[in-house]
């Protein structure tokens, strides 16, 4: 069974920054798209930042929520099974606990989830 292991979570203050690693325990099958996702208490669980790293032209693509547009950038690292999450000018409204999602397989697909890092931003 994968397991995703995250790290990097922690308190800062408000224009802080913050950075997660995400490490899957092993590669079965082909991984399609690394993701960061974020649910803060009573919300529901939303898309932060995807990176495809699949497909001979969409490789490498990234697309972000509005909210962290220009303050957040997901990398995938040079071992194949990670993947980052640099966080810049974190805001309050930041808060949540953040959870890694890598989604593998061909033709059928799986997901995979971390445990979640908690990230507390204070005013």
């Amino acid at each position: 069974q994968v397991q995703l292991v995250e790290s990097g979570g922690g308190l800062v203050q408000a224009g802080g920054s913050l950075r997660l690693s995400c490490a899957a325990s092993e590669i079965i099958f082909r991984i399609n798209t690394m993701a960061w996702y974020r649910q803060a208490p009573g919300k529901q669980r939303d898309l932060v930042a995807v990176i495809t790293t699949s497909g001979i032209t969409t490789s490498g693509s990234t697309n972000y929520a509005d909210s962290v547009k220009g303050r957040f950038t997901i990398s995938r690292g040079n071992a194949k099974n990670t993947v980052y999450l640099q966080m810049n000018s974190l805001k309050p409204e930041d808060t949540a606990v953040y959870y890694c999602n890598m989604r593998m397989g061909y033709p059928l697909e799986y997901d995979y989830w971390g445990q979640g890092t908690q990230v507390t931003v204070s005013s």
